[in-house]
């Protein structure tokens, strides 16, 4: 049978895909779209897998497109680029993170916000304008108009460099819009996993004081000595709590988890503010006492825009901040879910797409 007009124009790729919210991923042939003026088709190399990638093939957020291809901390190599491409040429070190189109026109998009544009297209699980369903990260290449792909600076490797797509833009976001990015002020990190580890790097590059807030104990000399935090709380610690009460300009709260908010509430100083950039399951329960007594701020924060994730970059490479990561084959991905559901992995899994992807694609078929 011939092919339609609508194959004519598409590639061939290969991806990992959830089939059902069993989440069991396994390789699948797709699509992506032929190169348009404006298109960067990217050789992907490297993919992070982002807690939200186990939330998303689960169907925990009741929101799933089955078959997902999850990934949104693509790092690679340009393949191609349209007529009217500009930034980026063959064989660019490349990323693409949560992101690939928005409606480019509205006033967010025009300030460079195009992460709170009502038309924000993620990079998998949502139809594009195009009416396709985007596939992210975790397969062969990806095709994406340029104003989503960004350049890796040459010293950041992609394999460490990955991560910084997701979980770097989602705390140096805001670090610097919520002012915590100051040399000299107290910064307190809650939670040291894939955001968290990176929150500090990112804290001590700004020249900050920092200090991990975590329920783990055993995280401390790591957090210490490996990733350069001036102190440690233990928060089931009530003593290390008090003694640390009313000391921290801001706190960067990155768990996903439900917790009592008043207790780290009390560790900000007046006017302090917690920056919420994890995602708790169930609704949060606070007392306006907790914030109104201090003139204290409770806000959020989700990525990042393009400019900023560009500038994000930069700067991580400027001061030597990339991800701590663990990267396996693309066969491996499975157990790698289930490691990240129990919290396995120090601190972020990286696939290496370009030399296992195919190998595994194969080994099923």
């Amino acid at each position: 049978m011939a092919p339609t007009a609508a194959e004519q124009h598409t590639r061939k790729a290969v991806g990992l895909a959830a089939r059902d919210a069993s989440g069991h991923l396994s390789p699948l042939a797709i699509t992506r779209r032929s190169t348009r003026d404006d298109d960067v088709v990217i050789r992907i190399l490297y993919c992070g897998i982002c807690h939200s990638d186990l939330h998303g093939i689960k169907n925990d957020w009741k929101n799933a497109k089955y078959p997902m291809v999850p990934g949104h901390e693509i790092a690679g190599e340009v393949n191609e680029v349209g007529k009217n491409v500009t930034k980026f040429k063959t064989g660019d070190r490349v990323g693409v993170g949560c992101m690939v189109n928005s409606c480019q026109s509205c006033e967010s998009c025009n300030k460079g916000f195009e992460n709170h544009c009502p038309g924000i297209i993620p990079t998998y699980n949502l139809v594009d304008l195009d009416g396709t369903i985007t596939y992210g990260g975790y397969s062969s290449m990806v095709v994406v108009h340029e104003r989503f792909v960004v350049r890796f600076p040459d010293t950041i490797p992609l394999d460490k460099g990955a991560p910084l797509l997701c979980a770097g833009i989602t705390v140096y976001s805001p670090m610097k819009y919520h002012g915590l990015n100051v040399p000299g002020m107290h910064l307190g990190v809650l939670g040291l996993g894939g955001l968290g580890h990176v929150a500090v790097k990112f804290g001590k590059a700004f020249g900050m004081k920092v200090t991990v807030i975590s329920s783990s104990p055993g995280k401390k000399q790591e957090a210490l000595e490996r990733l350069g935090a001036d102190a440690f709380i233990v928060s089931k610690n009530d003593k290390e709590m008090k003694a640390a009460m009313s000391t921290m300009d801001g706190i960067i709260n990155t768990v996903s988890a439900n917790i009592p908010m008043a207790p780290f509430l009390g560790l900000l100083k007046p006017n302090g503010k917690m920056i919420m950039v994890g995602l708790p399951e169930k609704p949060m329960e606070i007392s306006p006492f907790a914030l109104v007594a201090t003139n204290k701020t409770l806000a959020g924060s989700l990525i990042g825009g393009m400019r900023d994730t560009q500038e994000m970059l930069d700067l991580a490479a400027k001061h030597g901040v990339t991800a701590d990561i663990e990267v396996i084959g693309a066969e491996y991905v499975n157990t790698a879910m289930e490691r990240l559901a129990k919290a396995d992995v120090r601190y972020r899994f990286v696939i290496d797409i370009g030399n296992t992807l195919d190998k595994a694609a194969a080994a099923t078929t």
